[in-house]
């Protein structure tokens, strides 16, 4: 998720909650708490760091490597096909140039979204080309059983929602498909499908973590059954304002802290997703802090990393004012 976040903050210097928990196993005769189950992986648009993104070869690779979940990218063809594919032009990614929704999906099959892939100083996909899949030959390479997260990306969201709707119903995938974007038309949009599971909007999720970042308490927690993410850490511009101008800090925000957590945690069944997630110290980190799942570039490492967590894994331990 590329990019910064400005806040503007009116009047004296307010801080921003920077560091994150001090979540690293400690000695057996320390105040400590046990964490039982390990977050689980999710394959950022199919897991990236191993495959050419959103290809079908990524998506094999990270069932092989035992990704709990599959995140997926969708954007609509010219003939009005969900298949998957971020960028906003097809030069960043692959041997062609324009829209995805300049040509047809027969055609996005036939471009080589492997182009731009490397490994170390060798790019083995261009001898290897990985088309552009449809979002139809997505669902039906990913295990029935597995999750998929759906990342909406072209506006205006109403003919994809209609057209990705479509495809949910003739494969039978509603159940096992939960739906997200940066775009709250999207929200808006799905919301026409009551079968539709939706994260809620990324504004609702930034606003909170936030609020409660800033001492400003837990004032909106999400209702029960929601699904949230957001980045573990996020680049974040905070903006002063002044009678004659503004004062700006560059910082490096952790969002999901005990506090944060706690707010998200007041109602049952919140899902709460930890993206950019490719560390073993991350990865520890949102382990103690209770998050559900992470989102990765490359499930093969963290598949690894998680492998050699020692269970159960001890945290360590957090007065109750860490938690306020």
């Amino acid at each position: 998720m590329p990019g910064s976040v400005r806040f503007v903050v009116c009047g004296s210097i307010v801080g921003l909650m920077l560091a994150g928990c001090a979540l690293t196993p400690v000695a057996a005769d320390d105040r400590a708490a046990q964490v039982t189950s390990l977050p689980k992986i999710i394959a950022h648009r199919g897991g990236t760091g191993d495959a050419p993104e959103n290809t079908l070869e990524a998506v094999r690779r990270s069932i092989a490597h035992h990704a709990d979940a599959m995140w997926l990218t969708v954007q609509l063809s010219k003939d009005g096909v969900p298949v998957l594919y971020r960028p906003a032009d097809l030069s960043a990614l692959t041997d062609a140039k324009g829209p995805v929704s300049a040509l047809t999906a027969v055609e996005l099959a036939r471009v080589n979204a492997g182009w731009s892939f490397r490994r170390g100083d060798a790019y083995p996909y261009r001898d290897q080309p990985a088309g552009i899949p449809t979002l139809r030959e997505a669902l039906r390479t990913v295990p029935a059983a597995m999750p998929v997260i759906l990342d909406m990306k072209a506006l205006p969201a109403a003919p994809q929602a209609l057209a990705v709707a479509r495809v949910l119903d003739e494969e039978s995938a509603w159940s096992r498909v939960t739906i997200y974007s940066t775009e709250a038309e999207y929200q808006q949009s799905f919301a026409a499908y009551p079968q539709a599971k939706l994260f809620e909007s990324r504004d609702a999720t930034r606003g909170r973590l936030v609020r409660v970042l800033l001492d400003q308490g837990c004032v909106d927690a999400p209702a029960e059954h929601t699904s949230t993410a957001f980045e573990l850490h996020r680049a974040m511009t905070v903006v002063e304002k002044f009678t004659l101008g503004e004062g700006r800090s560059d910082v490096l925000a952790t969002l999901w802290t005990p506090a944060t957590v706690a707010c998200f945690r007041q109602k049952p069944d919140v899902r709460i997703v930890a993206i950019a997630v490719n560390s073993a110290d991350d990865y520890l980190s949102a382990a103690c802090l209770g998050i559900d799942a992470v989102l990765a570039d490359s499930p093969s490492k963290m598949a690894a990393i998680r492998e050699g967590v020692a269970m159960p894994l001890r945290c360590a331990a957090r007065g109750a004012a860490d938690q306020q």
